[in-house]
């Protein structure tokens, strides 16, 4: 005969299936829509999350609702991390909330982060593939909306900064469904047209949902693949994207992201003013020790001068002429005083035949010392003319003589170097006969002249 088991109170019964629930489903992740949201004084949350087949109570502590980054309101879709359980008083099943957010939002998030782990892992935001942004783009690309605030912040601040360079925009979608493949279609276009060594892409801000073309993993992987250095602006400076990490420079706004793609003219000018004025002091400075060369060289080529030279050497022959004269009278002295010692050597020996053939002797030797006299002189003659060959072979008349000419500028100054004169220049070409003025007409310089 079946024995019924003894009858069960209504509290045991509740508490022995609240825990059977509570060991069953430690925790669980349910979504659904908000609806009567109580706010009491104690910060405590309670409201029902249903969605078109059932319903369940919830309950949110203060201690995790301070904790929320949004604020929940009826008819709000979120997704929650509970504990379900069972409220004894009353009997009702109810969860107990540990964390919220908005449905939509978490599921993009999550998707965010997988996406970026992703890539990371492939090493597409590593900085070493990171492309160098010029330091003077000749031209800068813009995909963005043609019609959005971003274009006009960006126009306003490349304007500012730096007005000189050409700009091309690249109109696109930024927003709402095709607005990535719109974004990856203007970026193969800016690569293959070639007219800009930069690109700036960028939007103004607004949520994730808006934002989310550009954590699009096709625009992620064409930025990746741009041979163009690509720098993003997308947002506020709290909003980050993956095409933030992929590009090769992050700004925090479109006008930040305009002022990272070019310097500022000012700034440029006051370095260039600088930069001027550390060159014309270097250039002062070697002027001025070219000047000193210059002195020094003049001096040693005035000693070097033909004439000076000429007179050097015709006080030298002027010396050797007297050296020789002087040598000849101590000769003939000589001779004359032996020939004298002969005649008296002659006179006491006296023999005729003896006496003849001293006196042959006598002639022999004389003709002989003016033989000598004449030879050396003609020779020191010959030396002397010689010399004054090479003086004129060096002189600077002598190359005229040969056809060649002497460039001159204005003020009689010899030109040897091209880099010296300037088309339009008036000069005077110094040749045998005369001088001519001429003027500059062009000026062609050879790489391989002066070194």
């Amino acid at each position: 005969m079946f024995t019924p088991p003894p009858p069960l109170t209504v509290s045991s019964l509740v508490r022995e299936i609240k825990a059977l629930l509570e060991g069953n489903f430690p925790v669980v992740l349910v979504e659904g829509e908000i609806s009567n949201l109580a706010r009491p004084g104690s910060g405590h949350l309670y409201f029902t999350l249903k969605d078109a087949g059932a319903q369940l109570r919830c309950a949110m502590f203060r201690n995790r609702a301070s904790l929320l980054r949004f604020r929940p309101q009826d008819g709000a879709h979120v997704l929650v991390r509970a504990r379900i359980t069972v409220y004894e008083p009353r009997g009702d099943l109810q969860l107990v909330v540990e964390h919220m957010e908005e449905a939509g939002l978490g599921a993009l998030q999550r998707a965010f982060e997988q996406l970026k782990q992703r890539l990371a892992t492939e090493g597409l935001f590593e900085a070493a593939r990171k492309r160098p942004l010029p330091a003077l783009p000749h031209r800068i690309g813009i995909i963005t909306s043609p019609s959005g605030a971003a274009v006009r912040d960006v126009l306003h601040v490349l304007e500012r900064r730096f007005p000189l360079i050409p700009l091309r925009i690249y109109p696109t979608s930024v927003q709402g469904a095709g607005a990535a493949d719109e974004i990856v279609a203007a970026l193969r276009r800016a690569n293959e047209d070639g007219a800009c060594d930069v690109l700036l892409l960028v939007r103004g801000g607004g949520s994730l949902e808006d934002l989310w073309p550009f954590n699009e993993e096709r625009v992620a992987r064409a930025i990746a693949a741009s041979r163009l250095p690509v720098i993003s602006g997308v947002g506020h400076e709290t909003d980050f994207t993956i095409a933030d990490f992929v590009a090769d420079a992050r700004a925090p706004t479109p006008s930040a992201a305009a002022s990272l793609a070019v310097p500022d003219a000012l700034a440029v000018a006051d370095q260039l003013r600088t930069l001027e004025a550390r060159l014309l002091r270097r250039m002062q400075d070697g002027l001025d020790r070219r000047a000193q060369r210059l002195d020094s060289a003049s001096r040693h080529l005035f000693a070097l001068h033909p004439r000076q030279r000429l007179e050097r050497m015709g006080e030298r022959l002027k010396h050797l002429t007297e050296r020789l004269h002087h040598s000849g009278r101590q000769t003939l002295h000589a001779r004359q005083g032996k020939l004298a010692t002969l005649e008296l050597r002659l006179m006491r020996q006296h023999p005729a035949q003896r006496l003849q053939r001293t006196e042959a002797r006598l002639e022999a030797l004389r003709t002989a010392m003016l033989h000598c006299m004449t030879q050396t002189l003609s020779n020191h003659e010959a030396h002397l003319r010689q010399l004054a060959g090479h003086l004129h072979v060096l002189s600077p008349l002598a190359t005229l003589h040969r056809g060649y000419a002497i460039i001159e500028d204005e003020e009689g100054r010899a030109v040897t170097r091209a880099a010296e004169l300037a088309v339009g220049e008036a000069i005077r070409v110094r040749m045998q006969d005369g001088r001519l003025g001429c003027e500059v007409r062009s000026v062609e310089l050879e790489s391989s002249v002066g070194g």
